[in-house]
């Protein structure tokens, strides 16, 4: 740290500053965690100087024999991790994974089917103002309005009516269990391929707490932040049967490529160009933290205090979508406590709790305002806390939730917000 203050003391505040954010707020965005002082030193390592365009063994450049191996130890342990037969660790996001995913078993101008935005799902499986909405005909499910979950009656009379040509699962604000076996059936009925994207809940499928998708998908995406607790990053699987299912003949050399072969080409050259040799490496180190018996524990505490902070705002009475949570998300309906997700959001974050405003399934307000607020555990579990502190949390944020607008309440909460991050140090090493 000494190097960038006496470099850019201007950045080097900047820095602190945000340092000093993340140990005095509660984070409960659900798509961000923390990662360990391990992954924080490779993704600022000299891996960041080398170009390395290609895969191992296979660079365009020279010079590549050690990120060579640290490539490969991201791909060794990614596919451990997930009983994945292929692993591409290059996508520098979750969505240049689902692109480059795309882009490989879908033709431009074909259907895809997804599941609607304001229903949980996500930008990159089929909204408008997206790539995949702009690229291919989209056709999308919702949830039932009864239940919050995903009603299969009606995806597969979707997908028998437009015949998709592959069919994604999964989302970013579906507190539930992703119905891999059930969208497979659906998939199989119409000889559709089977995507999911399980870019939240990966760290629970690594672990057993959540259904694996390998048996049942074509193909796996995932970013390698939020529940995994890597860098910020994506990655591209596929499972023992799907790598070697589907081939296409090379018109040059007439020789059949395999899935993988494909992914790979259209991750790079298709839309990308050197890969980021440092965040690959930060992910080998986060990949090998995902493999330790202590990782099971982590996670099984992210389902713990996602499900009683559940519990507590349903005994307050709000409405959370689907009834409750089967992850580390909580999708929160405030209408009925007459305040708009985007003034939750602002009210709790000058109280110092960072959530995100969220529409919710049937949304009548815009995405620039919503009616809910979408909470996660991940990062306050990573802190160390538990069941009680979740009790503690509901209530402070009910108490904003009721007092938007009085700066006595919000201060108060606030003090107590900063007694219980002091509880839980973050980072502290790098205040010091």
């Amino acid at each position: 740290m000494s190097y960038l203050k006496n470099a850019d003391s201007e950045l080097f505040e900047i820095l602190m500053r945000e340092v000093g954010r993340e140990f005095s707020t509660l984070e409960l965005i659900a798509s961000e965690n923390f990662v360990s002082y391990p992954v924080l030193e490779m993704a600022g390592g000299v891996m960041t100087n080398k170009y390395a365009e290609g895969y191992p063994g296979k660079r365009y450049y020279g010079g590549c024999e050690h990120v060579d191996e640290a490539e490969d130890l991201a791909r060794d342990r990614a596919k451990i991790l997930f009983n994945a037969e292929y692993a591409n660790v290059q996508p520098h996001s979750g969505s240049q994974a689902n692109m480059a995913a795309l882009l490989t078993f879908v033709k431009t101008g074909e259907t895809i089917m997804g599941l609607d935005l304001a229903h949980g799902g996500h930008l990159t499986h089929g909204s408008p103002v997206n790539f995949s909405g702009k690229l291919f005909n989209v056709v999308s499910y919702q949830v039932d309005r009864a239940t919050g979950r995903v009603n299969f009656d009606e995806v597969r009379k979707l997908a028998k009516e437009h015949k998709p040509k592959l069919i994604i699962c999964g989302g970013s604000a579906y507190p539930r269990h992703i119905e891999f076996e059930d969208f497979k059936a659906v998939a199989d009925e119409i000889g559709a391929f089977l995507m999911a994207d399980i870019a939240h809940p990966a760290g629970l499928v690594a672990t057993g707490l959540h259904p694996s998708p390998m048996p049942y998908c074509d193909v796996v995406t995932t970013t390698t932040h939020k529940t995994l607790r890597g860098p910020r990053g994506g990655m591209i699987m596929m499972g023992k049967d799907s790598e070697n299912s589907f081939g296409v003949v090379a018109p040059k050399s007439g020789r059949v490529k395999n899935m993988s072969e494909l992914i790979d080409s259209m991750v790079m050259p298709g839309i990308q160009g050197g890969p980021l040799m440092h965040i690959i490496a930060a992910k080998a180190v986060a990949f090998g933290e995902a493999l330790q018996p202590s990782f099971k524990e982590y996670t099984s505490q992210i389902v713990k205090n996602a499900q009683t902070l559940a519990d507590a705002f349903l005994s307050k009475d709000y409405h959370l979508v689907s009834g409750g949570t089967d992850t580390h998300v909580i999708l929160i309906d405030l209408t009925n406590k007459s305040i708009t997700g985007k003034t939750a959001e602002k009210a709790l974050e000058k109280a110092g709790i960072t959530v995100n405003k969220n529409m919710v399934p049937f949304d009548e307000r815009s995405p620039f305002v919503t009616s809910g607020i979408r909470v996660g555990t991940p990062a306050i579990t990573t802190r160390g806390m538990e069941e009680d502190q979740m009790l503690t949390i509901c209530d402070l944020i009910d108490q904003v939730i009721d007092n938007p607008e009085n700066e006595f309440v919000i201060t108060n909460v606030k003090s107590t917000v900063k007694e219980l991050c002091d509880s839980f140090p973050l980072y502290d090493d790098l205040l010091n």
